[in-house]
């Protein structure tokens, strides 16, 4: 089974937890073992929106996950990028895996948001998924799903 990495910024954007889950499931419908990695903020969100595991089996914080890290470990890294924390940690993880990697970049701000697209554009070459959202996570749905899709064929 492929296995995909889901990175997790800090909760602040209310439309990350509930994009976190659905991303999980769509990968997993795609064929996709999936472990979640955040801080522990982002953790208790998950912990708390998903109790029973139905979405999210495999989570571990970041600093362990860091500290374990190995190219090769994951087929698939989706990094979600809102912050410019955010893009470092994607960028150190799409660094260390050299696997096919996907950054969700979503910001209310539409220069923030470009901002954050170019950082990433300009230290990867990882497929950029972008939209402007913050509260409502129906823009950042849409995209992901078509990239999702476009993993499929």
């Amino acid at each position: 089974m492929k296995k995909a990495l889901i990175l997790l910024g800090c909760p602040e954007s209310p439309a990350q937890t509930p994009m976190a889950l659905y991303a999980s499931y769509k990968l997993k419908k795609t064929g996709y073992d999936v472990t979640m990695v955040s801080n522990p903020s982002a953790m208790r969100l998950l912990d708390v929106s998903d109790p029973e595991e139905v979405y999210v089996q495999n989570k571990t914080d970041i600093e362990s996950c860091l500290e374990n890290l190995n190219e090769g470990d994951f087929d698939l890294l989706l990094g979600f990028v809102h912050k410019d924390a955010a893009v470092a940690y994607f960028v150190t993880f799409y660094h260390i895996l050299k696997t096919k990697s996907m950054a969700l970049i979503f910001e209310k701000d539409a220069a923030l948001l470009e901002d954050f697209e170019k950082q990433v554009a300009e230290n990867t070459e990882a497929q950029i998924v972008s939209a402007r959202a913050y509260h409502n996570p129906t823009p950042i749905r849409v995209k992901l799903d078509k990239a999702i899709g476009s993993l499929e064929d």
